[in-house]
């Protein structure tokens, strides 16, 4: 009886593995189409808050995601903003660049519908290279980029940019 119900175990297993990467596989999807939006920009944790419009595209597979887009602030400043994410089944890594420091690393995992990552800046932001970024889905038809850093001077955590998408 003792390796049927290992050999049950196994199979549990294998089921939950397989029903957690089709989940992960639709979350992503959900991503997939062309956004715009407003939100909020600092540039450093000090710095005045910037009021930016920005349109997206969104890629997506089963295993990864890729956000491309540009936000406008002050009338006649452009950013080109991405981020490339791979997923191992709830684990996630990549790259983004949008950053007045060049391409930054990130890593993380997803919690319920959000992805939640830590980034690695290419320099020194705000007196160290950690920050957090939050993709986050609101909604069918919403994502909400959020990135949080820590000012050097209070060590309080503040909303460095938050970007509201709809579908268009």
């Amino acid at each position: 009886m003792r390796p049927f119900a290992q050999f049950a175990l196994a199979g549990c297993l294998l089921a939950a593995t397989g029903t957690a990467h089709a989940d992960e596989a639709k979350f992503l999807q959900s991503f997939k189409g062309n956004f715009a939006g407003k939100g909020i920009v600092k540039v450093t944790t000090d710095a005045p808050t910037v009021n930016v419009s920005c349109t997206f595209k969104s890629n997506a597979t089963s295993t990864s995601l890729a956000l491309d887009g540009n936000c406008r602030g002050l009338i006649v400043v452009t950013r080109a903003i991405s981020a490339d994410l791979k997923a191992a089944g709830a684990k996630y890594s990549g790259t983004y660049v949008g950053s007045r420091t060049g391409p930054a690393q990130l890593n993380g995992s997803r919690s319920g519908n959000a992805i939640n990552l830590g980034i690695r800046w290419a320099k020194d932001v705000n007196g160290d290279r950690k920050a957090q970024m939050k993709v986050e889905k609101t909604g069918e038809n919403g994502i909400r980029l959020t990135v949080v850093d820590t000012d050097p001077k209070t060590g309080k955590s503040i909303v460095t940019s938050r970007i509201d998408l709809r579908r268009t």
